[in-house]
This record gives structure tokens, sequence and C-alpha cells, in this order.
């Protein structure tokens, strides 16, 4: 009986041992786990409370090139256009080329959410006159004309969008 009472206390003592050894690597996992618990609810609040803005709006914008300038309005797109319209309030949905030709060669189509179609109108307004686009249109063009045309759609999503 004594063995027994023995191998019990070892076993006691050596679980207490790993316990102290691996508590602050489980205490740290814990806190890992927790912060990720909490954040992610806290981020599908704001998505569901974004998904829920009435007044959201999608711009669907086409852009026509004159012949062999498609390159250059990508890296225009690319290297400033994109970060002036966050500096405007637009959201950046996508960016996107037709796989076929013709328009594969001279057509950029992008997708742009606003917070209401007043929104639109003042942050698109705000773009046209920061200095730094009108710097980068202008070393952008200094090889001539890039956009042929524009075509612009204001879009609301539909009930049973995935994207709202």
């Amino acid at each position: 009986m004594q063995v027994v009472e023995r191998s019990t206390q070892n076993t006691y003592k050596r679980g207490i041992r790993m316990f102290r050894k691996y508590q602050l690597k489980l205490s740290l996992g814990l806190a890992i786990f927790a912060f990720g618990v909490i954040s992610g609810n806290f981020i599908q609040f704001n998505s569901v409370a974004e998904a829920q803005s009435s007044d959201r709006v999608f711009e669907l914008r086409t852009y026509t090139t004159d012949p062999g300038r498609l390159d250059a309005l990508h890296a225009r797109f690319a290297d400033h256009t994109i970060s002036l319209f966050e500096r405007h309030g637009m959201t950046n949905i996508g960016y996107f080329v037709p796989q076929d030709a013709p328009l594969a060669e001279n057509t950029l189509i992008y997708i742009v959410a606003h917070d209401s179609r007043e929104a639109a109108k003042a942050s698109w307004a705000a773009f046209v006159a920061d200095p730094d686009w009108q710097k980068a249109r202008e070393a952008s063009i200094s090889d001539g004309p890039i956009v042929n045309k524009l075509e612009s759609v204001f879009m609301d999503a539909t009930d049973y969008s995935m994207m709202k």
C-alpha cells in the first residue's frame, strides 16, 4: 500500500513540476486565444454594421485607353490613383482587365464603394482638385493622352449579394 501511495505522490509532484514548467506557455497561449476571440467578434461586428449601411453605393468604372496606353494607365493606378482614392474616402473594391481581345488590349474595369451618392460626388471633387493627383496625371500623359473613354455606373447591392 505504501508503494502505491508513493507512486501517486511522485506522479502528483511530477504534474506540479510540469505545470510550473509550462505555465508561462499555457498562459500566453490562452491570452492569444482570448485576444483572437475578442478581435474576431469586434471585426465581425464592424462588418455587420458596414453591411447594414443602406446608403452605401458601388461605382463600376470602365476606362478605354488609346492604343498602346493601357500599361501607362496600370502604372498610374498602381503608383498613385489607388492611394489617392483612399485618401479621399473611396473604398477600393477591385480592379480587373478583360480576358479576351480586343478589350484586353485597352480596357480597365474597377469598382469603388462610397458611403453615399453625395459622398461619391464630394470624393471625386476632392480627388480631381488634389495637387498630388494633378501632378501624377500630368506626368503620366507626358507621352500623350491615356484615357479615350470613361463610363461610370452607380450600383446598389441586391438583398442576396455577399457584398453590401
